[in-house]
């Protein structure tokens, strides 16, 4: 099953690191919170990705065609008056990684529809660039394929602003909206697993996934909510990427579930 991150966006609310990259590549211990998320998904054994790419898109691309080299331990020989390398440690994980231009104003849903050739016709999973989250990805798989339906999108308990979900006690999706300011329900965590029949609701670039998607999905009867009650973290402000940043740090990261 692939793995869709949106990562194209111009991160305007943590401008301070997102004019020089693209917030995906903003790093918590020196590696891109993108290179995070990638890392708790091919923990439970997805390694397919299609990263959602647009704003300063080179960066991304650079920094994967480096990252063989990056992460491997090289022995350089110059002798005989050549510059030949053995490969003494291979530290790369068994990726397959297509980063594809999404256009550079494109929304949530237009790079989604974007991507639509890459995907088939298959289950595909889907999350944000910028949010970190212990989710049993397996267990996520197997509520999407218990139900059904066309979509599965994780939800959490917080009091940031996000979308809005309103759910039945069976996990059904009844309405999506997007936030507002008194919110404190359950929210859009990202970390979605959705049935190809979802590009359907998607019409072009300027189409909000979050907005008419969602909510058409929701009247339709074909959105249900997987309820996360462990960690999750977005990275949308500075304050988020320090704390991020200090967990790292401090060893005491919930979401780093892989064990390397």
């Amino acid at each position: 099953m692939k793995v869709v991150i949106l990562a194209g966006g111009l991160g305007t609310r943590i401008s301070e690191e997102s004019k020089f990259k693209p917030k995906p590549m903003i790093e918590i211990g020196q590696m891109p919170i993108l290179w995070h998320i990638m890392k708790s998904y091919s923990h439970f054994g997805y390694n397919d990705f299609i990263i959602c790419a647009g704003y300063k898109q080179h960066i991304i691309k650079e920094w994967f065609y480096n990252y063989f080299i990056d992460r491997c331990d090289i022995k350089f020989s110059y002798k005989n008056e050549k510059n030949d390398f053995t490969i003494l440690k291979n530290k790369v994980e068994p990726w397959e990684v297509s980063v594809v231009d999404t256009g550079l104003n494109t929304m949530t849903g237009g790079r989604v529809k974007r991507i639509k050739e890459y995907v088939g016709n298959e289950t595909f999973m889907l999350t944000y660039g910028d949010g970190v989250c212990d989710v049993n990805i397996d267990e996520l798989v197997k509520f999407h394929k218990s139900h059904g339906k066309i979509a599965t999108i994780t939800s959490v308990i917080q009091k940031q602003q996000k979308g809005v979900l309103d759910i039945s006690e069976l996990g059904a999706v009844r309405s999506f909206r997007e936030k507002k300011s008194n919110d404190g329900a359950a929210i859009n965590a990202g970390f979605m697993v959705l049935e190809p029949k979802v590009f359907d609701y998607l019409k072009n670039d300027e189409t909000v996934l979050e907005t008419t998607p969602m909510e058409n999905l929701a009247k339709d009867r074909e959105l249900m909510s997987y309820v996360h009650n462990g960690f999750w973290q977005c990275m949308d402000s500075l304050r988020e990427k320090e704390i991020l940043e200090e967990m790292w740090k401090k060893g005491n990261a919930p979401w780093k579930v892989w064990n390397d």
